[in-house]
Parts: structure tokens; sequence; C-alpha cells
């Protein structure tokens, strides 16, 4: 059977398309941190943009669909990506704003089912089962919330279709960017076999490598493989996995939203640095970062992390629990200093470093009660004051004063 049999792409499902057993939908936002960007960079539509550090040796945050076409994927080094693609458009990431469009999404999603699964902070599974009566069959549900992302948020998305989580999210990578893939259960095998082995879950390089040697690069192929065979190769369990998902086979239901169980950020300097006050700045920066994530999720943490990277790839972690739950940078911080000083790596040359809140639990459930004589330092409330001013007017519009020394720095040096 032809894919376009099985295909419906567009505002809305092709007409006839049966998706009576097809209760999950895989959302997945097209290019998110670039399309957020672009809300407020319109003339850039249509051109190659990259969202990620415009020098030195981090990663693709996320790339518009015209840099892809040069090869420029998320995760890929910026360095190669600024070498295979040097006509793009570079723009340094704003979390704060990812995250507050990112929340507003997961409320649309929210009010059509409980039954919602985030994978990423652009991305989920939603079983949309017991929504029919109020809003319609799976696929004039997947339809509703693509036109809602698009005119509350001027970003687009994909939804994969289909009775697993495992063929939705299939379905949604195929029909990208901006597009709708229905996958009736009639039709799994039909739309699975002929795609190639490594679009199954748990098939990473090396095992696309051990399959293509048994002469195996196609889903197809491998269904046709004795499942014996597979796991004595591949071993017991992978052999197994992924000889259920060969045919379609998959049994897990959407998890509703589990709380974080951490949240943290890193950064990777574009040189070795082995100054003291230079590390200490970018804990700074990343205590701030975390602290504000920490408090758009309505989050308090107990236990501080570093992690600290030396120029030989040696990665140190070192980590404090604290007497009371906190979302304040300044706390964060100042705990992350002292763990930097005890690592003993003050003139050491390193070449990442990050923080994370670790033993998190809800804010509201933590009120922080001061002791007899204690007066309340007051950062909590101008953090929140800064977390508003940074969504109105973005995240350069407040800086602590060591942070806009070091900037002035860089721009002398």
């Amino acid at each position: 059977m032809s894919r376009k049999q099985i295909t419906g792409i567009g505002p809305a499902p092709r007409t006839g398309v049966d998706d009576s057993g097809c209760p999950i939908l895989h959302v997945d936002m097209d290019a998110f941190f670039a399309s957020v960007e672009l809300l407020e960079r319109p003339e850039l539509r249509g051109r190659p943009v990259i969202v990620g550090s415009p020098a030195g040796r981090g990663v693709v945050l996320s790339a518009t669909y015209e840099a892809r076409a040069y090869g420029v994927h998320s995760a890929m080094p910026m360095s190669r990506a600024r070498r295979i693609c040097p006509q793009a458009v570079i723009i340094p990431p704003s979390h704060g704003k990812y995250s507050e469009v990112s929340r507003g999404v997961m409320e649309v999603f929210h009010a059509i089912t409980p039954l919602v699964e985030p994978i990423a902070s652009d991305e989920a599974f939603l079983d949309v089962g017991g929504a029919r009566r109020r809003l319609g069959p799976p696929a004039a549900i997947a339809a509703m919330i693509r036109e809602q992302v698009r005119e509350r948020y001027g970003i687009t998305c994909s939804v994969g279709v289909a009775g697993s989580k495992f063929v939705a999210k299939l379905a949604s990578k195929q029909c990208k960017p901006d597009g709708l893939l229905v996958v009736p259960e009639a039709e799994v095998v039909a739309f699975l076999h002929p795609l190639p082995v490594s679009a199954l879950w748990g098939v990473g390089e090396r095992t696309e490598q051990a399959l293509v040697r048994l002469g195996i690069r196609t889903v197809g192929d491998l269904a046709r493989v004795p499942p014996a065979t597979l796991r004595r190769e591949l071993g017991h369990a992978v052999g197994g996995h992924l000889a259920e998902l060969a045919w379609g086979r998959d049994e897990r239901s959407v998890t509703a939203h589990t709380p974080d169980k951490s949240i943290g950020n890193e950064e990777t300097f574009a040189a070795d640095v082995d100054d003291p006050e230079t590390i200490r700045r970018e804990l700074l920066r990343l205590s701030e970062r975390v602290a504000a994530r920490m408090r758009a999720g309505g989050h308090v943490g107990r236990t501080v992390s570093v992690k600290l990277r030396r120029a030989d790839f040696t990665t140190i972690t070192r980590s404090r629990t604290l007497k009371e739950p906190t979302d304040v940078a300044q706390e964060i911080y100042a705990t992350a200093c002292e763990l930097f000083e005890a690592a003993g790596l003050e003139r050491v040359r390193l070449r990442l470093v990050g923080v994370r809140m670790e033993n998190l639990r809800p804010a509201d459930s933590a009120a922080r009660q001061l002791s007899l004589g204690e007066r309340e330092t007051g950062w909590r409330e101008a953090e929140r004051a800064m977390d508003k001013a940074i969504r109105r007017f973005g995240p350069d519009a407040v800086l602590p004063a060591s942070l806009v020394r070091g900037r002035l720095d860089e721009m002398e040096a």
C-alpha cells in the first residue's frame, strides 16, 4: 500500500482516514527554539537560522528547516554548523521565552485531556480516547491542536496519530514540518516496513551496524528475522524489544506528567578557562538560569550540584544538600562557589561547568520557616521582579552587576 493511502497532511486530515483505533497523539513543535525566536524577528523567515552560541564549542540547540537543508541538526557542534552553513544567522538562546511558550502549549494539551506525557519542552504524547465524545475523533482533535498552537503562539507543530506511542512518534517525524499523519491500525505494518531500521527505538549506531552486518537494512528486513535469532545476535532484551517494534507492537500507555527530578544548565567555554573569577561568573549565570526555570515550573530544591569538566575531559561532580529548599539564585550560586572551591580546581583549566538543583518539590508545599531573629534577605522578591522584566523585555533586561562587568570585559578584550 502506498504511503499516500495512509497519510493525512495539512490543516485537516484527509476525509475517510480510519482513526478509530488511534487514540494516541504525538505532538512535536517544528524547530521550536528557532520558531520562537522568529516571532520577534520575522525578517529572518525563509533564511537559515541557528540557535546556539555565536562563538565557542557549544552545540546547536535548534535550526530552521532552511538551515537543516545544509545538514545542520540539533546537538551538532556549533563549529561544524558554522562551517557547513556559513550564511546562517546565529541567535543566542533565550531560555525564558521558550519556557513561557512551552507552558502555554502544554496548557492547550491539558485542556483536551489529562493524559498528557511531556517528553521535552516541545513535544508530548496525548491519549485522547476519553475526549472523543466531547471533541470528536482523534484526527479532528489533532487538527484542532495544530490550529490552536498556530493561532495562540504563532508557531507550527506536527502531529502523529496512531494506536501506540511508538508509531505516533514515527508518524509525527514523517510529516514534518507542519503536518498531520494518521496511521490507521490496519496499516501499521505497511507504514513501518519500508522505513530504515534506524527508525526503531533502541537502534543506535552500534546496533545499526550489527544489523547491517546481518543484511538487515529496513524494518521489514528485521521483521522477517526469527526473534530467537535477534535475541542471540543482539542480546535477549534488545532482540526481543526490536522484534516487537518491527510489527508495531508497543503496549506502553501514556503516563501523565511526573514532576521533574532535577533542573540544570551547563556551558562549554569557547576556550579552556583557568581564571577563577571567570568560572565564578559562569556559575552565577548558570545559577540564575536554573533558579528562573525552577520558579517558572513552581519548584524549589534542596540539593545543589556542580559539574566541572577539565581540559582532558575528566569530569568531577560535587553536591551539597541545603537545610531549607530554595529557588533563589544567590543561594544556589553561593553553594556552587563553595563546591567549586572545595574541588581544588581553581587553577586548573576547565572546558565546561554546570549547575544543577536536585531533590525538587512543589514550591507551595515548602514554605520556609525563619529562625528566631532571622530576617528575610529580599533576594526571592528581587529575583521574581527580574523574572517579570525578562519576560517583558528580553533575557538581557536585568543582569547581576558582576555579569554586566564580565560582559564589558569580554567586549574590551
